[in-house]
């Protein structure tokens, strides 16, 4: 059984690198080709990664690049058909809600070719996230929906999906964060940008709504420059971000006499900062789920996320893009307000297992 796992950008990869371990235990049953389309593809937000998660080299790599969203997306496809057109998968796993999620199911929906989708059914309601548009479309065109929580089942339900396609797992990035956890705790990071265990606040900031907007953006860092003053922060920060700060004149927050603003940082740096933070400010994903899962407080500067579970039970609060209520929780965790959750059900390093369970059960 032919199997491509898909990659392209950093999230993906601590979601496949489960999966490719698993399905290489059994290599009787499955042959698995890695494609890495090229979404993200420098040192800091590529390279690194592949190295730190033992993913091997890519076996098939498109080089896409950057581009707008529309243009990114068509690049991919063109080039991913091409390359399996004579020597096609029966299987394409992608996972996630990015560019290279949506066309490389596109491109194997239209070559009559199965779909897996690793993390199916999570919802933010908001159109005006690419990352919305990526996991509705991906969702209604895949045969296999391979989910991490309950109330993404129940999206995918409502919305008419076939409940035999329906299959919860558990997350697999959670998969990464218990496996890589020994190794994390080695890492030396804390003593190299000279900060004290469990005395900063991490921050990551990279989404267009908070980043692309001056008067926003402005706020926010307004605000981080407030935070800096009670507490250290560490800002490893998103080549996006930086460029923006430089469009928008912003240069002397860089200065800031107790932020340390770092390069991307590798997967295991970046953990071990997480899980030693006093407290995350992001924007991201997949840190509300991390987060959740190493007991960390968690303050996400958005309206809305697609992983409302970190918020129900887990350490993650939605404050959105405003500085008053960012500073005002800031403030209260850093006083001493305790936010204690729960791990979510499945979230216990072996979904991955499961994946490729239900493939081996289903494909033969």
């Amino acid at each position: 059984m032919k199997i491509d796992l898909i990659v392209g950008a950093r999230p993906n990869y601590m979601k496949a690198a489960p999966i490719y371990r698993e399905l290489m235990k059994y290599s009787d049953k499955f042959e698995c080709r890695l494609v890495h389309t090229g979404q993200h593809y420098d040192e800091k937000m590529s390279d690194i990664f592949f190295r730190e998660l033992e993913l091997p080299k890519p076996h098939i790599y498109l080089g896409v690049g950057s581009g707008r969203h529309g243009e990114q997306t068509g690049k991919i496809m063109i080039a991913y058909e091409k390359a399996i057109f004579d020597n096609k998968p029966d299987l394409v796993l992608v996972a996630g809600d990015v560019n290279s999620t949506t066309a490389c199911s596109l491109v194997a929906v239209k070559l009559h070719i199965k779909v897996g989708h690793i993390e199916g059914g999570l919802r933010s309601r908001d159109w005006n996230m690419p990352e919305e548009v990526n996991r509705i479309v991906t969702d209604n065109i895949s045969d296999y929906l391979f989910t991490t929580c309950r109330d993404a089942d129940e999206n995918l339900l409502k919305e008419g999906i076939a409940k035999e396609k329906i299959h919860f797992v558990g997350n697999t990035m959670i998969d990464s964060l218990y496996y890589y956890l020994p190794k994390v705790d080695k890492r030396p990071i804390h003593a190299q940008l000279g900060v004290e265990r469990g005395n900063y606040v991490l921050i990551t900031l990279h989404r267009p709504s908070n980043v692309d907007q001056d008067e926003i953006f402005k706020g926010l860092f307004d605000t981080i420059e407030k935070i800096q003053e009670r507490i250290s922060v560490v800002f490893p920060m998103h080549p996006r971000t930086r460029k923006m700060l430089d469009e928008f004149g912003m240069g002397k927050y860089l200065k800031l006499p107790n932020i340390k603003i770092t390069e991307p940082l590798g997967y295991h740096d970046f953990m071990k900062l997480q899980k030693d933070a006093k407290l995350v400010l992001t924007d991201s994903g997949g840190l509300q789920e991390e987060t959740t899962v190493l007991g960390v407080p968690c303050l996400t500067l958005r309206k809305n996320t697609e992983r409302p579970v970190t918020v129900w039970i887990g350490t993650n609060e939605l404050v959105g893009p405003y500085p008053d209520k960012i500073l005002e929780r800031t403030l209260a965790i850093l006083d001493g307000e305790q936010i204690k959750g729960k791990i979510p059900e499945y979230w216990d390093g072996h979904a991955a297992e499961r994946i490729v369970g239900i493939l081996s059960h289903e494909l033969h």
